[in-house]
């Protein structure tokens, strides 16, 4: 039913692909998955290999690896197209290395499980297989999702985000976050969405597609007709899809014409090669006198509210878009509720996800300059979207050409030669006497990124190593971490910091300090981008991912957890005492130590809290709080002087949520009259330890059940004392410096610090 080899995607130009073998009534194939949808190979020369040690690789022309599986073994092994559409790498006794199933592109097949971490991005257009704006997902909430990323702006429209979760059909109380749909049209989603083909039954072949117009498609294949029959969609009005027709544009659809998108009034297309960047002003309006209200009726225009205003009037609304110079024009809506009835008003800094139909029955006012009054009862500039036109661009890579005459090439290399070196030679004065101008900054720098391979990158680099940042793999109030793959092949973690409003040159000197720490349980940083707004670190990628997805799984015995403890503990000392640079982490949990192949901790986000905030550190405070609630330690909370201690004490709490499994949020306990009462972690622990008298086993009761008393209790007792000698003192002075704990807890004896 399927096949898979190279599939022509353009001029000269061909992608690993798989595809349904049996060809349509116009003679194409439907492609159900690409290797290298974003990088397009050379039709000529280009591999696809099967290493000896297990590894897959495809390589273009000039030998550059385009895609890889990042997979090793020490068996031998084979790679096999099941008849489900399914390519698999496994060893001869069966073992699975990869599968295509795991990395989808636009199309879920029959029985594929789509998982929390899959995702689904739509092509950029019919033609054009790259990645383009829509994609499926399960968010945070555990809800199947439907996301509009566009040139500049993000936004998510189904299920509808005004709606509820609930309120949609759908349900957040399960995190096992799977999907799949049978051979007979079944869909089922763990968030409760269910849906059934309209041809519901075993026989014709299925496809479930994030089309180009970012609506999810079930399609049944008419053998006889040999074309593909949509069976189930998602939305039912096109115009709803958020970017369906760019900036400031309107979306327009009637079944019988389909959809059109319009330039609003005043306003003209950017780029007629390219309808996804909309429209655009050719003015500037600031000056109130100078501007007029154009009624756009039964015109809706979603996000972008400057606020929102209820019971107001037409021109209070009006005055206050003039008194804006953002404001680009206002919603003006009725609105009934409990037999009353009001207007409401939507003053919008900027016009997207625009759309007009009869049944809105609201108006959109927008903001045009005066001197053009003349030109605005002409006809609304109107621009289709030309599916069928065919986008295809040259390769950005050059190639050694095999049949040269040697004589003539030996000439040609003689001549760079001596012309090299004289320019290598006229290179190095200039660079002797810049050097001397520049002074040892710059020289320091270089030798930073040369001895350490800290590089600076590009943002279009490190946005082709992330494929367009499709797949994420943690997520906190710094930013956003996807995985990616760099030119070195190298598997690399990229943070997108959240925060991106400080100066370039600040950013680049803190950074470079973070360039500088070398630790075995720290994180290494390989890099970062400073470009515009973008602020990037790149770093090392960790197999096992952090300690809190570990401690959910269950999946930490007594000598991990052990060696997790002195791991960080040695990491802290190194960023406390030890390197040149006066270091705080301001933000130690579970969710920022990670853990390698072999469980071995390294601590990530180290110094992040200095070099996103700005916080001037001088030894002694911050200028805003800093850390997670439930390990931030009372000065933060008390404006008390900031110190290493603020670590000791998050290192303390962290260890006890290690030992006993629970969160530190608080333990729900019932008193002695029968009543459920929540108590601080380190509360429970003093009082099951003072209670030792009564009770000899006091370490079963807070140990982690899932350990099942196989654990070292002499161990266990010290990292307990450790643990509540770092939390449980108020008074910072109190607590052990971490270099003491790493010490305590390499000779395993307790004493009182």
């Amino acid at each position: 039913m399927f096949s898979s080899g190279f599939y022509p995607v353009g001029n000269n130009t061909c992608c690993f692909a798989i595809w349904f073998s049996q060809s349509l009534d116009d003679g194409s194939h439907t492609v159900v998955w690409m290797a290298n949808r974003d990088r397009p190979l050379n039709g000529k020369r280009s591999k696809l290999s099967l290493l000896k040690t297990g590894n897959i690789i495809l390589t273009d022309a000039d030998r550059l690896t385009v895609w890889t599986t990042d997979t090793m073994s020490a068996s031998s092994v084979q790679l096999e197209l099941y008849d489900t559409g399914n390519l698999v790498l496994h060893t001869l006794e069966g073992k699975i290395l990869w599968e295509s199933f795991d990395s989808p592109t636009d199309t879920l097949l029959p029985q594929q499980i789509f998982t929390r971490n899959t995702i689904l991005v739509s092509s950029r257009s019919q033609s054009n297989y790259s990645s383009g704006f829509y994609k499926l997902y399960f968010d945070d909430d555990n809800v199947l999702r439907l996301r509009f990323d566009g040139h500049e702006t993000s936004s998510i429209y189904w299920p509808v985000s005004w709606l509820r979760p609930w309120e949609s059909g759908r349900s957040t109380y399960n995190n096992s976050r799977t999907a799949v749909f049978d051979l007979s049209g079944h869909f089922n989603s763990t968030d409760d969405l269910f849906f059934l083909a309209a041809d519901l039954g075993s026989g014709p072949q299925r496809r479930l597609t994030v089309d180009t117009d970012g609506n999810i498609r079930l399609y049944s294949l008419d053998e006889k007709l040999r074309a593909w029959a949509v069976s189930w969609q998602a939305i039912s009005n096109p115009c709803s899809i958020h970017g369906i027709c760019g900036p400031y544009s309107l979306c327009t659809y009637a079944a019988e014409s389909g959809r059109r998108c319009n330039c609003l009034v005043g306003y003209k297309m950017k780029d007629h090669t390219d309808w996804s960047y909309g429209c655009e002003q050719d003015f500037n309006l600031c000056n109130n006198d100078a501007a007029v209200f154009i009624e756009l009726p039964n015109a809706a225009f979603y996000g972008y509210d400057i606020g929102y205003f209820p019971n107001q009037t037409l021109q209070w609304c009006e005055e206050k878009c003039l008194q804006d110079c953002n404001c680009k024009g206002y919603q003006y809506s009725f609105y009934k509720s409990n037999g009353y009835g009001y207007y409401c008003c939507y003053p919008k800094t900027m016009l997207l996800n625009g759309y007009r139909s009869k049944q809105l029955g609201e108006s959109m006012y927008i903001k045009l300059p005066k001197s053009n009054i003349s030109s605005y009862d002409k006809p609304i500039q109107e621009f289709w979207l030309d599916c069928s036109h065919q986008v295809t661009a040259p390769l950005d890579r050059t190639y050694k050409n095999k049949q040269e005459n040697g004589t003539v090439k030996f000439m040609l290399w003689f001549a760079c030669g001596c012309g090299g070196v004289e320019i290598i030679g006229f290179l190095f004065v200039q660079y002797v006497l810049f050097r001397n101008r520049q002074g040892s900054g710059a020289a320091e720098k270089g030798y930073l990124q040369i001895a350490t391979r800290f590089k600076r990158f590009t943002y279009a680099e490190l946005k082709k190593a992330a494929r367009d940042f499709s797949v994420e793999i943690g997520r906190g109030g710094s930013g956003v971490v996807y995985k990616g793959i760099l030119s070195d092949n190298r598997v690399a973690a990229i943070k997108c910091l959240s925060e991106a409003s400080q100066g370039e040159a600040e950013f680049l000197a803190e950074v470079s300090t973070i360039g500088r720490l070398n630790h075995m349980n720290l994180i290494e940083t390989w890099g970062y981008c400073a470009e515009g707004k973008h602020r990037l670190l790149v770093y090392e990628y960790m197999e096992q991912g952090s300690l809190a997805e570990n401690l959910t799984s269950n999946s930490l015995d007594w000598k991990k957890r052990f060696e997790i403890a002195l791991g960080t503990a040695k990491g802290l000392a190194y960023l406390h005492e030890e390197c040149l640079e006066w270091v705080l982490h301001c933000d130690v949990k579970p969710q920022n130590i990670l853990l390698d192949s072999n469980y071995h901790p390294k601590l990530a986000d180290f110094g992040l809290s200095k070099l996103l905030n700005r916080c001037g550190i001088d030894n002694s405070s911050f200028s805003g709080i800093r850390g997670t609630r439930g390990y931030m330690a009372p000065e933060w909370v008390f404006n008390m002087p900031i110190t290493s201690k603020v670590d000791v004490y998050s290192y303390g709490i962290v260890m006890l949520e290690m030992i006993t499994g629970r969160s530190p949020f608080g333990v729900h306990t019932m008193d002695d009259n029968g009543v459920m009462e929540q108590r601080r972690l380190v509360t429970r622990v003093r009082e099951k330890m003072d209670g030792a008298a009564e009770n000899a086993s006091w370490i079963e009761e807070i140990v982690d059940c899932n350990m099942a008393g196989e654990y070292d209790k002499g161990k266990m007792e010290l990292l307990v004392r450790v643990a509540l000698q770092c939390a449980e003192q108020e008074d910072r002075d109190a607590r052990p410096t971490v270099s003491k704990v790493v010490e305590v807890l390499l000779d395993h004896e307790y004493d009182d610090f």
